[in-house]
């Protein structure tokens, strides 16, 4: 399959440069491997451990620390980006965790009204944890999670849009009577990631930089995620003649204004279209490598015009056209997507 061909190429992609020279790559460093053992020494010492994932990847954002820890009420497993998981997988994920006897709380950083009622849960558990005969003025959560999972906005800190870039250990005092404080911590790996498929989503995500993995590589991967969804036929209302309903003058006009802007509804639209006709234009397995990597290539070759990025035989037009790509699936701009099956239940 095409997706396994190309998962085996950002796997092994990753587990090279986790292999070779880590500080030149970027990939578990020395400020990595020291915020590790700083990790590690406070986990003991908090009232909880707030362990931030991935709602897209819920099971391969996992915290490599976390791993050997049994379920309990001190550790509390927070989905966030569940603007851009689909609803129902997101449910279905709750409802794991819960039947795991894991304590989960589904989040999305960006939406004040949902960080308001995530205090509220942490400090109901707060409470619960003062009923219990916790002794301490003060009780303490450390936030732990993956490079990029947006741990710092649900503390209200700026995090930067580049992932594993956080080095130092910070404190944050969130309430009062009982006072509440929060330690945020970096971003951190384990030193090698040997799921080739759990690297493919890292990468896909954002967690891991592209540059590491390349562009081009990871677009082709959300490509064949894209195809053998049913998610582009929601797309069918845009095409051609629907589009017609805006007056060419108008159209003409937002593109002239901001002809760069992928972001902008009408692009984005024109994305959606171009990967909505090709898709059901096509007549080919998609089980087969060949005929899907047939298809990726049309897609591509087709939003060049949709991103208004000028065809040539320059490798960075293309790269333009694979980032923009990556930046509207991240956003959310082409469809809600959650990566992550639940595991197999073992029957013997």
């Amino acid at each position: 399959m095409a997706a396994a061909t190309l998962m085996r190429k950002i796997g092994t992609a990753i587990n090279e440069l986790a292999a070779g020279n880590r500080i030149s790559s970027g990939w578990y460093d020395a400020h990595m491997a020291a915020a590790s053992r700083a990790v590690a020494e406070r986990i003991p010492l908090v009232d909880f451990v707030l362990e931030v994932r991935d709602a897209r990847i819920p099971m391969s954002s996992e915290y490599e620390m976390m791993k050997n820890h049994p379920p309990s009420s001190k550790r509390i497993i927070v989905l966030n980006k569940t603007d851009l998981a689909d609803q129902l997988q997101t449910e279905v994920w709750t409802r794991y965790f819960e039947d795991h006897n894991c304590i989960s709380y589904c989040v999305n950083s960006h939406n004040k009204e949902n960080i308001r009622e995530f205090l509220n849960f942490l400090q109901s558990r707060v409470r619960e944890l003062k009923r219990s005969g916790h002794s301490s003025h003060a009780t303490t959560m450390m936030l732990v999670g993956i490079p990029n999972v947006e741990k710092g906005k649900l503390k209200h800190a700026v995090v930067s849009s580049q992932p594993g870039e956080t080095k130092n250990i910070s404190s944050l005092k969130i309430a009062s009577h009982p006072n509440v404080y929060v330690l945020d911590t970096p971003g951190i790996f384990p030193p090698k990631i040997d799921n080739i498929e759990v690297c493919s989503k890292l990468a896909l995500t954002g967690a891991i930089r592209d540059i590491l993995v390349g562009e081009h590589v990871i677009v082709q991967y959300l490509l064949t995620i894209v195809n053998s969804s049913v998610k582009y036929k929601k797309w069918a209302n845009l095409s051609a003649s629907s589009l017609e309903c805006s007056t060419p003058s108008s159209l003409e006009k937002q593109k002239r204004r901001y002809p760069s802007d992928h972001t902008q509804d009408i692009i984005v639209n024109e994305v959606r279209r171009s990967l909505f006709e090709t898709r059901s234009s096509f007549d080919g397995n998609l089980e087969d490598e060949k005929d899907m990597g047939s298809l990726i290539e049309t897609q591509l070759h087709t939003l060049h015009k949709a991103l208004h990025v000028p065809m040539d035989f320059c490798n960075s037009t293309t790269i333009k056209v694979a980032s923009k790509l990556l930046n509207l699936y991240r956003t959310g701009r082409l469809g809600r997507y959650t990566l992550d099956s639940l595991p197999l239940v073992n029957t013997q």
